[in-house]
């Protein structure tokens, strides 16, 4: 499988630009021949918050349309990263996940809500897990500050996923727990980790990139630096199995003394 990871600058602020700029960058990584595209968090706004009720996506309809019509259109899967969205009278940071054949076959709104940056006083958080099957493959996607839970991981392993997307605005203050972590996720895990993040300013944060793409072993095929970049990443799903079945921890697990 060609995954593509769109390491991207984002447009404090203005969804047009950044339609535009994710548009362009989708049509570039399926002419590069990949599978799958996956994108950075909150890539149609930043964290512009306090403007939401103006720039946030109503039920997030331009982003699915966009990355459906892309789907069916470039015959890829797109893991649409996040984007700030409207339901109703609450936001969410939310992931949307579409297949080749233009179907949302995910929606997922991130569970932990970050308050270093402020997350928790205007989006309320999701309390479901995202799993999803791409190509015949259990996936899963959690969002950024998702990563330092690791049952909130494991508990997507457990229920089959063998592939773990990570969308990310994480800063670069913080990068070196970014690359430990992930690193950390794929190892324990067994799981391939796909994991994008973005790169640039906004008013209050420098971010870090470094997106990965790390193998079950823990391995690091990929990493982006600090510098935007479409980058394809051949994996090689039938290596899964194989690790699981060398160190079976999945099977050595003892519940009952977990509690």
């Amino acid at each position: 499988m060609k995954v593509a990871c769109v390491q991207s600058d984002i447009v404090f602020g203005k969804p047009k630009e950044n339609f535009k700029n994710v548009e362009k960058q989708i049509r570039e990584a399926a002419s590069s021949g990949a599978n799958v595209v996956v994108l950075p968090e909150m890539w149609n706004s930043g964290y512009d918050l306090t403007r939401l009720e103006e720039i946030a996506d109503v039920n997030g309809e331009e982003a699915k349309k966009l990355l459906s019509e892309l789907s069916k259109e470039l015959n890829v899967h797109i893991v649409g990263g996040s984007v700030s969205i409207k339901k109703g009278e609450k936001f969410y940071n939310t992931m949307y996940v579409t297949n080749t054949l233009g179907e949302v076959v995910a929606e997922y709104d991130k569970a932990h809500l970050i308050k270093l940056m402020d997350e928790h006083l205007y989006f309320e958080a999701g309390n479901e897990k995202n799993l999803f099957t791409l190509d015949g493959v259990q996936m899963g996607g959690i969002i950024c500050y998702d990563l330092r839970f690791p049952e909130w991981t494991r508990v997507h392993s457990l229920n089959g996923s063998k592939v773990m997307f990570v969308p990310a605005q994480w800063p670069t203050k913080r990068i070196d727990h970014w690359k430990i972590l992930l690193q950390a996720r794929a190892i324990e895990n067994q799981s391939y980790i796909i994991a994008v993040n973005r790169v640039g300013r906004d008013p209050h944060n420098e971010f870090g990139g470094n997106s990965m793409v790390i193998s079950p072993w823990g391995e690091i095929l990929w990493n982006g630096g600090d510098e935007e970049c479409v980058q394809i990443v051949d994996i090689n799903l039938e290596e899964i199995d194989d690790v699981r079945g060398r160190i079976p921890v999945f099977s050595d697990r003892r519940e009952e003394i977990y509690n």
